[in-house]
Parts: structure tokens; C-alpha cells; sequence
């Protein structure tokens, strides 16, 4: 049961209220964003809670036990307090979340408070996003500790895997850009490791500092395809490095990166054909 003072109790079982809900969003970076549904803007312990007609919401869902409560805002990217950059940029990954309810006629009767949590999936197209927003109940069916998994867990060139990947990259620059995804590098060296997987980083230009993943890559015309587009628009001649990928497999570790004693997966492990394989004899 949640806690409401005895004015708002009061409110509540009369026969009209008026009653508005608010969000406060606050970003990894510490940036908050205060909204309300209310017509007009509203101070609210010490905090200013914009007045938008830029989002929505779906109906709460509450749930017994761990099962993830989610509820889901959805607004427009045009909006006064939302760009389309910030989303593309990962500013509100993992954002937490406070939602409750005010009598926007009394401030003084406190607050309904009816969710707690952090954005999850973010989509946006059309110039309409839509965020999940997940409960407090969602950080228990996180996986805690160690997966036993044929492929290596470990990320080329983190401290587990531990090969020296800033010695693997190479210095290259947009020589053509063939769309949002799709660029061809001047530059290029051809090399014993596979792009794909590995990072594109660019080094100056509009989006300098930001990497992206490699989902394909064509060595013979030097071609790369990121997974995500680039928030903003490369142009030729912007400065990048290009680092390798690795696809986890032991083999690659063993031959391609003389690894092996950092390998972390189990590759001997029986799968499960193994297991449903019959008897011999």
C-alpha cells in the first residue's frame, strides 16, 4: 500500500478530483527532465514540471512476486524537451524514472507515488519515439555471475581478454559515404583480422569521439556497414579509427590472436546434441 497524507485521502474519496500526473527523468549524465500531463506548468518541491502535449503514456501494470512491472511513454521527437540526437546518443539509456500523481488545485497535499524504475528499449521512427519503462523488480532477473557458454565471454581488448587492441587499430578517413549506414574508407591496410564485430571510431568531424559496431565489412573495396547510423552526418575526409572484431570462437583466439590462456568460454563442453545423442551399444 502506498503512503498518502490524509488531505490527499481525503480528496480522493470525494466525488471529483483534480489530479494530474508528473515525470521526472533523471539522465547518466545527471540532465533532469520534469513533465506533466497538467495544462499548465507546475512547481512542485522545488522542481518545475513542464506542461507538454509532447507524450503519453499506456496503463500501469502492477504484478505480485518479481515479475517486471512496465508501463511505456511515448512522445513526439519534435517536442520542446526531447531531440532526436539525444536518443540516437544513448542519453537516456537506463534513465531513472519517478512517476506519481498531485492535486494540481492543492501542492500541499504531497504526492501519489506510483512508479519507480529506469528506461529500457528505446524506439523511435516517424518522429515519434517510445520508451519502456521498467520496475524495480526488473533488477532481479538480471543474470548474476558467469554464463558457462562455448564462446569466449570477454570483449577483444578488455582487461579479461586482454590483447593490446589500440596496436590492432589503424588510422583511416570517409572516402566516400555511401548511405546512412555504409561508408568506403581511404586508407585501409588488409590484415589477417575480420572487421566484422570490431569498432569504427571516428576522431573528428561531427560525431568525433563516438564509436560504432561493424556489422559488415567488404576488405576488397573497403567497405564498412555499421549496425546504427551515426547521429550526425559524416561527411568525407572525417578522421576515424578502425579496429578488428572477434567472432569468440576458440579457434580464432587460438590462431588469429595467440590468446588462448585468456580464452574465456568453455569450448569442450558438451552441447546438446551431445547430450540427446543415444547410447552406443
Amino acid at each position: 500500500m502506498k503512503p498518502i497524507s490524509a488531505e490527499m485521502e481525503a480528496h480522493l474519496a470525494g466525488d471529483v478530483s483534480s489530479l494530474c500526473s508528473c515525470w521526472r527523468i533523471v539522465r547518466g549524465d545527471g540532465v533532469e527532465i520534469c513533465l506533466t500531463d497538467h495544462d499548465q506548468n507546475i512547481e512542485f518541491e522545488g522542481k518545475s514540471y513542464l506542461s507538454s502535449d509532447g507524450y503519453d503514456r499506456s496503463a500501469l501494470k502492477n504484478s505480485v512476486g518479481l515479475t517486471t512491472d512496465e508501463t511505456e511513454i511515448v512522445g513526439l521527437i519534435s517536442s520542446n524537451w526531447l531531440a532526436e540526437a539525444d536518443l540516437q546518443n544513448g542519453a537516456y539509456d537506463n534513465a531513472e524514472i519517478f512517476y506519481f500523481l498531485v492535486n494540481w488545485q492543492d501542492l500541499s497535499m504531497g504526492s501519489i507515488e506510483l512508479r519507480r524504475g529506469r528506461i529500457g528499449e528505446v524506439r523511435w521512427s516517424h518522429g515519434q519515439f517510445s520508451a519502456e519503462l521498467r520496475g524495480l523488480g526488473d533488477a532481479f532477473r538480471r543474470q548474476m555471475g558467469h554464463v558457462i557458454t562455448p564462446g569466449c565471454r570477454a570483449d577483444l581488448g578488455d582487461g579479461a581478454c586482454t590483447v593490446p587492441l589500440e596496436a590492432l587499430g589503424q588510422d583511416v578517413s570517409i572516402k566516400e559515404v555511401l548511405s546512412d549506414y555504409e561508408f568506403e574508407l581511404e586508407g585501409y591496410l588488409a590484415s589477417g583480422h575480420s572487421m566484422v564485430g570490431g569498432l569504427l571510431r571516428f576522431g573528428d568531424g561531427a560525431n568525433a569521439g563516438r564509436s560504432f559496431e561493424i556489422i559488415d565489412f567488404d576488405g576488397a573495396l573497403a567497405r564498412a556497414r555499421l549496425f546504427t547510423a551515426p547521429p550526425e552526418l559524416v561527411q568525407i575526409n572525417d578522421g576515424a579509427r578502425l579496429y578488428p572484431g572477434c567472432d569468440k570462437r576458440f579457434a580464432t583466439c587460438r590462431d588469429v590472436f595467440a590468446n588462448v590462456e585468456n580464452f574465456r568460454g568453455f569450448p569442450h563442453v558438451p552441447g546438446l546434441d551431445a547430450l540427446l545423442e543415444p547410447a552406443d551399444g
